[in-house]
């Protein structure tokens, strides 16, 4: 039995997006302007998966995620169905529990993981099918530059600026 994952596309201040969501919540939220090669790249990531477009049911899902784009400090409360092995998904969790307007280095990181080799923790962000939801953006080079960002050094950029702002906002 195949899955069935409905996509539909999205536009933003950062740029277009795909969601892509299943009956148990997204499995994709990605940036990117060439539609065709990000479908081709989930079912390649889900070969058994049913791709289908669905504009109409993930038209609020698709407003919610525009809103985060520019808001990434908030959480639209939208469930999350991740799809990577057990080590990914470690790591993905550890990334949900880093606070909006905070950052960690690549290093640390792997340091909670119990290893103090940051490839394979590098490797699972990079990994990472949901911008945004599971902040990879809030991930560092050990000195605090900005190191790639799957979709993109200029969106990172502005996300961190986003959520510092508003975190500043919401001290004063």
């Amino acid at each position: 039995m195949s899955d069935l994952i409905r996509h539909a596309w999205g536009s933003s201040s950062l740029g277009d997006f795909l969601v892509a969501a299943s009956d148990r919540g997204l499995v994709a939220f990605e940036f990117g302007n060439e539609w065709e090669g990000l479908l081709d790249a989930l079912q390649e990531r889900l070969p058994e998966a049913t791709l289908e477009p669905d504009d109409v049911g993930l038209a609020e899902t698709v407003t919610r995620l525009a809103r985060l784009i520019d808001h990434p400090e908030e959480d639209p409360g939208l469930p999350l169905d991740p799809r990577g092995n057990g080590y990914q998904l470690k790591v993905w969790q550890l990334l949900r529990e880093i606070p909006a307007g905070e950052t960690i280095s690549y290093g640390a990181l792997a340091a909670r993981l119990g290893t103090r080799d940051p490839r394979d923790v590098t490797k699972a962000i990079a990994d990472n099918a949901l911008a945004i939801l599971i902040p990879c953006h809030r991930v560092l080079k050990k000195d605090g530059s900005i190191s790639g960002y799957r979709w993109g050094v200029r969106r990172k950029r502005a996300l961190l600026e986003r959520e510092r702002r508003a975190m500043a906002q919401r001290a004063a």
